[in-house]
């Protein structure tokens, strides 16, 4: 179960933190999941993100907490240049003992 919960962001800690997304609108067939790894990337995030077949996409990043409050802004006001988000669904905001990736991934 999704929900939108735009929280503030959490107190930095050494443990990692994770977030899954799920984002609605025109966000397929505009490059927003090349964006996304941008992004991540950019942030040195790790994680993945996928087209789903309802016309969503879907995904998962992990890493410090500023860069996934800074992420989770990106996902929900910017993403790419063509994209139109209606909104973005967070399913999963917390810390985890460790990274489950290695870089960021864009998955078929």
């Amino acid at each position: 179960i999704f929900f939108s919960t735009y929280m503030s962001c959490p107190c930095p800690s050494p443990m990692p933190y994770a977030l899954k997304f799920k984002v609605f609108g025109k966000v397929q067939g505009v490059f927003f999941r090349k964006y996304t790894k941008k992004q991540a990337d950019s942030l040195g995030l790790v994680g993945w993100c996928k087209n789903h077949v309802d016309g969503t996409v879907v995904g998962e990043v992990q890493g410090a907490a500023p860069q996934i409050h800074t992420m989770k802004t990106w996902l929900t006001t910017e993403g790419s240049p063509k994209s139109r988000i209606e909104r973005c669904d967070f399913e999963f905001e917390g810390q985890v003992k460790q990274l489950d990736y290695g870089k960021f991934d864009i998955r078929k």
